[in-house]
């Protein structure tokens, strides 16, 4: 199986190509940078692979959440090359993404992922490891304030820059359910959407490019300024 991702949804921008189980990948952490770096990132990985956008089997991106900029452009970028080969897209969750990353590289089973949303809030899903190995959501992924989350039962580990954050909140609210936080180098990859990609494809979960929308949580983000009330 042949199948392109691209995550831009945070500060890093990554691209990655999976060929039969086997990841490449090319990440920086580069804020502002994304539209510049996307699209190099691809040709190169494509160029190696030597390959082009007719000979993949389907393309995965980051849905989001994250930043309304950053999941616009792996939204649009992916759409683009969908529309020109005629491919099926599998959308991925971010906070997934991260979650996956972790297991992948430290092992564990529930990994409570927590972003930074601005404006005294967090993007906020728990996830745990399947019987596959692949990060499965355990509820629902929302936003909201640190001290109003919600959680099941079980206990894991702290994931993402929500912790770094509100970690005295969080900490208070989850108590004994939280065996330690990971703050640093948990941005999402594309590597990790990828895996994420291939899997949910070979379940049958890609979906036509029509139907491949990003995901905000925060909904009046991605609202306009009319339909705010501001004009």
């Amino acid at each position: 199986m042949k199948l392109l991702a691209v995550e831009t949804a945070t500060e890093a921008c990554s691209a990655a190509l999976f060929i039969d189980g086997v990841v490449a990948e090319r990440f920086e952490v580069a804020p502002k940078d994304h539209t510049r770096l996307i699209l190099p990132m691809i040709d190169s990985l494509m160029g190696e692979a030597g390959l082009k956008p007719q000979q993949l089997d389907g393309l995965a991106f980051s849905r989001g959440p994250g930043s309304f900029t950053g999941v616009r452009i792996a939204t649009g970028v992916i759409h683009g090359i969908a529309l020109g080969a005629d491919l099926p897209v599998v959308p991925v969750s971010t906070l997934a993404a991260m979650a996956q990353n972790y297991f992948d590289k430290n092992g564990g089973d529930i990994a409570f992922t927590a972003m930074d949303a601005r404006m005294g809030e967090i993007f906020w899903g728990v996830y745990h490891r399947d019987a596959d190995g692949f990060a499965e959501l355990l509820g629902e992924e929302v936003v909201g304030y640190a001290e109003h989350i919600g959680f099941p039962d079980v206990c894991g580990i702290g994931l993402g820059s929500g912790w770094a954050s509100y970690q005295q909140q969080l900490s208070n609210l989850l108590s004994w359910r939280v065996e330690s936080c990971v703050v640093d180098d948990v941005l999402p990859r594309a590597g990790a959407i990828a895996r994420l990609g291939a899997y949910h494809f070979q379940l049958g979960r890609a979906v036509a490019v029509e139907q491949a929308m990003p995901v905000y949580l925060r909904d009046k983000v991605a609202k306009t300024e009319f339909e705010r009330g501001k004009i």
